[in-house]
């Protein structure tokens, strides 16, 4: 969902699912900092996820609007519920755009890792990259931007990817979202393209370091078979109208 800021007209990407449907939420934006009302209420159900999906916010009712004395606004009062973790970090993501129909790829890996065969490798397949620069980033671009791909390294900040609160985060996501993210997982302890690696860490594709050289071959290959995959059963679903 596309939300214009009343006040100073910035834009806010926020995914659909990330916004409570059938209620009056507020949020502040990070460009102006004032806080903005966003009805859902009066949506019909069909018109979230519909392109162009876009709401123009209204600015919050200040003192003079409700009748009380400046500096007394009656917050506990207020009928709007605060979007809960909206921190400035999450709100500049949500600012970020991106054109529609672009694939994009979210990298998240060590100062000591050769991050440009991976760029190589992503420009080859298509891709859009963006880098995150630690974990709490890295949370607030997932959260707020539709990502096909992410790829997650060893010891990203500084984090073993058995305890790393990004690869937490994804695994906790509902399979509908899940489903559509792309999770490439790489340490020097896989072997490449090993299939129960894979399955023990909920990811699509594990990969060794080694072989970032033939990245661009592994990868276009894994995400073309789960795309297959998915088609199937997106189609089953369909016939059997669970779709």
């Amino acid at each position: 969902m596309e939300i214009v800021c009343g006040s100073c007209n910035a834009k806010l990407n926020i995914p659909d699912e990330k916004i409570p449907q059938g209620q009056r939420v507020s949020v502040r934006c990070p460009r102006c900092k004032n806080k903005m009302i966003i009805d859902t209420t009066t949506m019909e159900p069909d018109m979230v996820g519909s392109p162009p999906n876009q709401v123009f916010s209204k600015p919050e009712s200040s003192a003079a609007d409700t009748g009380l004395p400046s500096g007394e606004e009656d917050d506990d009062s207020s009928p709007f519920e605060e979007m809960r973790g909206f921190d400035d970090v999450e709100s500049q993501s949500a600012l970020d755009s991106y054109g529609e129909g672009e694939k994009l790829a979210l990298i998240m890996v060590g100062d000591i890792h050769p991050l440009q065969k991976i760029k190589e490798a992503l420009d080859d397949l298509g891709y859009h990259t963006i880098r995150a620069e630690n974990t709490q980033e890295a949370l607030s671009k997932i959260r707020f931007q539709n990502f096909d791909l992410v790829i997650l390294s060893d010891l990203f900040d500084n984090t073993r990817l058995q305890q790393s609160p990004v690869l937490q985060y994804l695994n906790h996501l509902s399979m509908s979202v899940r489903r559509k993210v792309f999770v490439l997982l790489i340490s020097d302890t896989f072997r490449t393209m090993d299939p129960m690696s894979a399955f023990a860490m909920s990811a699509n594709l594990v990969a060794n370091w080694k072989d970032m050289g033939r990245l661009s071959n592994i990868l276009g290959r894994a995400v073309l078979d789960n795309a297959n995959f998915y088609k199937v059963f997106m189609d089953t679903l369909r016939e059997t109208g669970k779709a």
